[in-house]
C-alpha cells in the first residue's frame, strides 16, 4: 500500500504524514462507520509535539462526517484498544510513531475488537486520500460531530491493569523508563498503586524528547539506573508504551525472547500455555528455540510485525506470543501488545517463584546477533538481487546449525535489514558485512 504499512501511516510529520492526511482520514472514518448510526470513534496520542496538531486534524475531519470523537489525551497504544473493545467504540485511533524520533508521528487505527485495522479498509481510505474529489457529504446542522473529553476511559484501562496483579509488590524495588512518552502517565501510578518502591526516568516530555537516550530503544540508561539504585528489576518502555523490555538485579537485558522463555514456562508450568506453544517472529534468536526445545515448548514463526504474531494466536488459540522488540501478547488479557501489562506479568513470574530474573533466565542462551539497517532506493530489487541471495546463502551454509541469516524490508521506512546470529560477534560482523558489500557493489545502498 501506498500511506499505510505495518503499523499504520507513519511518516515525518508535515512532510511524510501532513495535516490534510489526518484530516482526511477522520472525514473517511467518520462517515464510514457512521453510515447507519453516528458514530462513536476514540483517540488516544503520545507526547509528540506533532501529536496536537494531528489530534484536531483528525477531529476536524471526524466531526465534520458527523462523528462524536473522545479523547484519551496523552495515553498508551493499548489502552486505546482495551476502550474501544470493552466500552463499544466504533473504532480507535493512536497517533504515535511508537519508537521512532520525535520528528515522526503516525496514525494507528483500530477496530470496534481492539485490533489493527482491517488492509481492506485501510486500501479505501488511501483512494479517498488520492481522490481529486471529495465524494464524502459533510455532516450539517445537528448530524455535525462534538468532541468529548474521556479520560475517564485512561483511567478504567489503569483500575483494569492493577486488578490483573495477583499479588502486592510491597518491598520490591522497581525501575521504570517511561521513554518520555505515553507510559508516563500510566506506569508509575500503577506501580506505586500496587506497592513497589518505585523509580522512574522518563518521566518529563517535552514534546521533542520522546525514545531521546532513554526508553526501551536506549536500554543502556535503564541498566545504569537498576545499578545504581540497587533496584531489583527495571522495566523500559518505548514512545507509546506497546511494548516492553527488562532489565534483571545484575543490569543485564531481558529481551522480548527472553520474556517469551519466562513467561512461557511460567505458564507451562501452570498448565496456562495454551496447546504448549508460543507464537514468535523470524527475528528470534535462535538461543529461544533451543531453549524451548529443552523446556518441551513447542513454537511458530510468523513474518516481523506484531499484527501477524496475533493473527497466528487468534487463528490457533494460543495465549502468549510476541517479538524480540518487546511487543508481547497475551491473549487472556489483552488483543495487542501491552508494555505495562507485559511488566507486570514478569512480575508475577518473579513473585511467585520467589527469585530474581538473573536466576530464572539461567536456562537460555541467547546467541550474539547483528542487525545493520541499510538504506537502499528500492527494498524489493535489493532484496530479491541474485547475487545479494546468493551471499545470503553462502553464508547460512557457512554458519549451518549454529546460526542463521535474515534479510528483510523494513515495513515503515527505505531500509533492507541486514541481520546475522552465530556463536561469536565477529562471525555476525563478518557474514552481515559480506551481503552488505554486494549491497554497495551493485548500487543498491543511499548515500
Amino acid at each position: 500500500m501506498k500511506y499505510f504499512g505495518t503499523d499504520g501511516f507513519r511518516g515525518e510529520a508535515n512532510a511524510g504524514l501532513n495535516v490534510m492526511h489526518a484530516y482526511k482520514v477522520g472525514r473517511f472514518l467518520g462517515w464510514y462507520y457512521g453510515q447507519d448510526h453516528k458514530a462513536r470513534i476514540i483517540i488516544g496520542k503520545d507526547t509528540r509535539r506533532s501529536s496536537y496538531m494531528f489530534e484536531d486534524a483528525l477531529s476536524a475531519g471526524l466531526t465534520a462526517s458527523g462523528a462524536d470523537v473522545y479523547l484519551l489525551h496523552v495515553t498508551p497504544t493499548p489502552s486505546v484498544s482495551y476502550v474501544v473493545r470493552t466500552e463499544q467504540f466504533d473504532c480507535g485511533i493512536m497517533i504515535s510513531a511508537s519508537h521512532n524520533p520525535y520528528y515522526d508521528n503516525g496514525i494507528k487505527v483500530i477496530n470496534s475488537n481492539g485490533y489493527k485495522l482491517e488492509a481492506e479498509i485501510e486500501e479505501k481510505i488511501e483512494e479517498y486520500i488520492d481522490s481529486r474529489e471529495d465524494t464524502i457529504p459533510f455532516a450539517v446542522k445537528e448530524n455535525i460531530g462534538c468532541t468529548v473529553d474521556y479520560s475517564i476511559g485512561r483511567h478504567r484501562y489503569i483500575g483494569y491493569l492493577m486488578s490483573l496483579a495477583t499479588r502486592s509488590f510491597k518491598n520490591i524495588r522497581v525501575g521504570l523508563d517511561c521513554a518520555n512518552g505515553s507510559s508516563y502517565s500510566v506506569a508509575k501510578g500503577v506501580f506505586d498503586a500496587l506497592g513497589a518502591k518505585t523509580y522512574a526516568i522518563g518521566m518529563e516530555p517535552d514534546g521533542i524528547n520522546i525514545n531521546r537516550n532513554c526508553g526501551s530503544t536506549h536500554i543502556s540508561r535503564l541498566q545504569e539506573f537498576v545499578k545504581e539504585k540497587n533496584l531489583d528489576i527495571g522495566f523500559a518502555y518505548d514512545g507509546d508504551a506497546d511494548r516492553c523490555l527488562a532489565v534483571d538485579d545484575n543490569g543485564e537485558v531481558i529481551d522480548g525472547d527472553a520474556i517469551l522463555y519466562l513467561c512461557g514456562c511460567y505458564l507451562k508450568e501452570k498448565g496456562e500455555l495454551d496447546n504448549n506453544t508460543i507464537v514468535t517472529t523470524v527475528m528470534s534468536n535462535i538461543g529461544l528455540y533451543k531453549a524451548l526445545d529443552k523446556a518441551g515448548i513447542a513454537y511458530e514463526k510468523t513474518a516481523v510485525g506484531d499484527k501477524y504474531v496475533n493473527a497466528n494466536m487468534m487463528e490457533n488459540g494460543y495465549s502468549l506470543g510476541g517479538e524480540q522488540s518487546g511487543h508481547i501478547i497475551f491473549s487472556k488479557y489483552a488483543v495487542t501488545g501491552d508494555g505495562v501489562l507485559t511488566s507486570l506479568m514478569l512480575m508475577e513470574v518473579m513473585l511467585e517463584k520467589k527469585a530474581k530474573l538473573s536466576e530464572l533466565k539461567k536456562g537460555l542462551k541467547i546467541y550474539p546477533q547483528l542487525l545493520k539497517n541499510v538504506k537502499v532506493a528500492d527494498k524489493a530489487a535489493a532484496i530479491n538481487d541474485k547475487d545479494v541471495q546468493a551471499a545470503a546463502k553462502k553464508a547460512e551454509d557457512a554458519l549451518g546449525n549454529n546460526g542463521r541469516i535474515l534479510l528483510r524490508e523494513s515495513g515503515t521506512e527505505p531500509l533492507v535489514r541486514v541481520m546475522a546470529e552465530a556463536e561469536t560477534h565477529e562471525l555476525c560482523e563478518k557474514y552481515v558485512n559480506s551481503i552488505i558489500n554486494v549491497l554497495q557493489e551493485k548500487k543498491y545502498i543511499l548515500g
